[in-house]
């Protein structure tokens, strides 16, 4: 059997299964889905100042309460919305990344 090589710049987090699983399956792999690159690009915007394993763990909460991260929904988002993620702990609560968000899904459609 193979032993998986990890590369060092990862090294320290070994042993954390969602940044192996991330890294395993998803880093460097050319994505081509224009709704899956808005949905990493949002998730991009909310790390900024973070770790990205930040966001990882993160990224069901972000998935659930950004509709999936269906631009269509998100871009109907208004008031209430902004108030139910800026309540919600599961993602990172910031009304300038939330905004940008909503106004992003705006723009893509």
């Amino acid at each position: 059997m193979i032993e998986l090589q990890r590369c060092t710049t990862w090294k320290g987090m070994a042993g954390d299964p969602v940044y192996e699983a991330y890294h395993d399956t998803e880093w460097g792999v050319p994505e081509y889905d224009s709704r899956a690159l808005w949905e990493k690009l949002v998730l991009d915007g909310f790390q900024a100042g973070l770790s990205w394993i930040t966001i990882l763990r993160k990224r069901d909460a972000f998935r659930a309460a950004f509709a999936d991260f269906d631009p269509e929904i998100v871009a109907r988002f208004g008031e209430a919305d902004r108030a139910r993620l800026m309540a919600d702990a599961g993602i990172i609560r910031s009304n300038a990344k939330i905004d940008a968000a909503i106004s992003g899904a705006r723009i893509y459609l």
